[in-house]
Parts: C-alpha cells; structure tokens; sequence
C-alpha cells in the first residue's frame, strides 16, 4: 500500500513539474504560481483554524454553563464576544489571501 501511495505521488509531481517544460510554446502557458499555491493553502489553514477555535470555543462555555448554571449568562456573552473576534481574524486572513489570489499568475 505504501509502494502504490508512493508511486501516485511520483505521478503526481511528474505532471506537475512537466508543465513548465512546455513555456516555449505559443500556447497559453498554465503553470502553478506560488500565490496561487499559497492562496490555496492559507485559506484552507484559516478556515480550519476558525473550525477548531469556534469548536473549542463552544465545548468550553457548555462545560463551564453545566458546572456552574447561574453564570450561564456571563458565560454566553464572552462566548459570544470571543466567537466575534475569531471570526473576524478569519475574514482578515481570507481577505487577505483573495487579494494574494489576484496577483497569481496562471
């Protein structure tokens, strides 16, 4: 199983890698930018990390609500609060991978 992993993975970077052997051409040039590449990879990171931190954030205050019932309130509105500024760290983080994706060049 890890020979066949192994080998897709070789195939894989092979057609990749044989793209920009053809930048002679006349044809439109489609190679991979590393803004693109990295526009991918930070968006993927930044909403992963808001999955974890809203699941954390959620799993906290229901643990800390059922311990103690009569701080419920307090609890839900620093919830609430913490919720509002991981979100907006994540739009910051997408924002500023959609203007890194319009300066890749394909």
């Amino acid at each position: 199983m890890k020979t066949l992993k192994l080998l897709a993975m070789v195939v894989v970077l092979f057609l990749l890698m044989a793209t920009p052997a053809f930048a002679q051409t006349t044809t439109p040039n489609y190679t991979i930018s590393g803004a693109g590449v990295a526009t991918g990879i930070g968006v993927g990171l930044a909403i992963i990390g808001a999955g974890i931190g809203f699941g954390r954030i959620g799993s906290a205050a229901l643990e800390s609500m059922a311990r103690q019932p009569e701080k419920a309130a307090q609890i839900q509105t620093a919830m609430i609060i913490i919720a509002a500024l991981l979100e907006g760290a994540t739009f910051f983080g997408l924002i500023i991978c959609i203007i890194l994706a319009g300066k890749a060049t394909f």
